[in-house]
């Protein structure tokens, strides 16, 4: 297979589905395969309203310490390659159990200020208003992911 077919192969079409949940882990790492999902599209032009380096990806970044541009030029490599990738050029040299501590705190961050609460209130009331169950970050993207691509909130 050319280097050409490969990347066609990893290029999600975000304009008919949306990134992996912020919940998926890569070497332990939430965030991170949705990251790379965004980029790998971004590169296709099959982005749509995803954002490549956004605030949620730049909670991983600045964590492990890379450059979204230099990430960006390793999107052409498997999961597990970009991993190796990560591992071997973060700045931050993370152990396992931080790592996973950190994924857990982002699982369950939720709005900490007025402006960012807004912000959270719009997209849980456009996305699935009558659901009680959304306190998270991670659970107001999950369901705008989902009722973005015809789901019911």
């Amino acid at each position: 297979m050319n280097k050409g077919t490969i990347m066609a192969l990893n290029q999600p079409d975000l304009t008919k589905f949306p990134p992996r949940s912020p919940r998926v882990r890569l070497g332990g790492y939430v965030i991170l395969p949705r990251c790379l999902d965004k980029g790998r599209a971004t590169l296709g032009g099959k982005n749509g309203e995803y954002h490549f380096a956004c605030p949620l990806d730049q909670r991983f970044l600045t964590f492990a310490g890379i450059d979204p541009e230099e990430l960006k030029k390793q999107l052409n490599k498997s999961d597990t390659e970009i991993l190796e990738w990560v591992q071997a050029n973060a700045k931050f040299k993370r152990t396992t159990p931080e790592i996973l501590a950190w994924s857990a705190w982002q699982e369950n961050l939720a709005p900490d200020n007025p402006d960012s609460r807004e912000y959270f209130n719009g997209l849980h009331k456009a996305a699935a208003p009558n659901r009680k169950d959304i306190t998270t970050w991670f659970d107001v993207l999950d369901v705008d992911d989902y009722v973005s691509f015809g789901g019911k909130g």
